[in-house]
């Protein structure tokens, strides 16, 4: 039934904006390509999991944990890592290289700590019942995964866009030296930025934690390759683009599973993002870049 494919597909896309959104925001400030955004990502699922089974905590608790710990680690991600490199006039390769490092560290880690294996959050953990209408079927879950991505999605573009801390992360953007010698506390915001973005990523961990009913420590590769997928089509560092880029990829895997197959799956969205890349290689909402020789 193609409602119910599309309601599915909402659902899934709104999971991908999500952890892209944390992605681009650190790009679009930073001007850093993250890649240990994945290895944050599961650090979110595994925060909320411990939380539940431990100490008994509910979900809606267990997402400001993800938030709080997720966050945390990305803020101690930029003071050790980028924060130094950022000072060094480091060449953007070398922070994707450390980042990649940080990723492989915390992979280890959490697989020594918690093992390789699949873990699951309680059953009860989520209401069972389906709302209809329509005709449509769709889980409590899945409300809440669509309401809190747009939410989130929402504030903080009212933040970039209306307020004085999002002109000041636009300025950053365009110039930390400019910025700074306009009085804005660049280092702050960057700071502010890495948690931000972070805590966005391990939010998202939970979610698809329970979407796809599975914790481990790999979790977070496949969607890091989404999540780079999703700022190209989008529009690297662009918040609107990470949100039409997220449900692009999102109804691509969806119905082809649905119509062609779940084998094709991923190769279907992959080449339906290279013909639009083709079409418009800067993204959907991107800026054409002139390199002058």
């Amino acid at each position: 039934m193609l409602e119910q494919q599309l309601v599915n597909a909402l659902s899934l896309g709104c999971v991908y904006a999500l952890f892209a959104l944390g992605f681009t925001l650190v790009f679009g400030v930073l001007g850093v390509i993250n890649l240990a955004h994945g290895a944050v990502f599961m650090i979110g699922a595994y925060a909320a999991l411990q939380v539940v089974t431990r100490l008994g905590w509910p979900l809606w608790a267990a997402l400001i944990a993800a938030f709080a710990v997720s966050g945390g680690v990305g803020l101690l991600i930029d003071v050790l890592v980028l924060k130094p490199l950022r000072r060094r006039n480091a060449p953007h390769l070398i922070p994707m290289i450390a980042t990649i490092g940080i990723a492989i560290l915390f992979n280890n880690a959490a697989q020594g700590v918690f093992g390789a294996e699949n873990q699951r959050f309680p059953a009860d953990l989520m209401p069972e019942q389906q709302l209809h209408f329509a005709g449509v079927q769709i889980s409590v879950l899945e409300v809440a995964i669509i309401v809190l991505s747009f939410a989130l999605m929402a504030a903080l573009l009212i933040v970039m866009r209306k307020t004085q801390l999002g002109r000041a992360l636009r300025a950053i953007a365009e110039s930390p030296k400019a910025a700074a010698l306009l009085g804005v506390n660049v280092e702050g915001l960057f700071f502010l930025t890495s948690f931000t973005a972070a805590a966005l990523g391990g939010v998202s961990g939970v979610l698809i934690a329970l979407y796809s009913n599975a914790v481990f420590p790999l979790m977070g590769q496949p969607m890091l390759h989404k999540g780079i997928a999703v700022i190209i089509l989008g529009g690297m560092g662009d918040i609107r683009g990470a949100l039409i880029g997220g449900l692009f990829l999102g109804f691509a895997e969806v119905m082809s599973v649905a119509y062609i197959g779940s084998t094709m799956r991923d190769a279907v969205a992959f080449g339906l993002l290279f013909i639009v890349l083709l079409l418009r290689p800067q993204g959907m909402f991107g800026k054409v870049l002139e390199r002058k020789a």
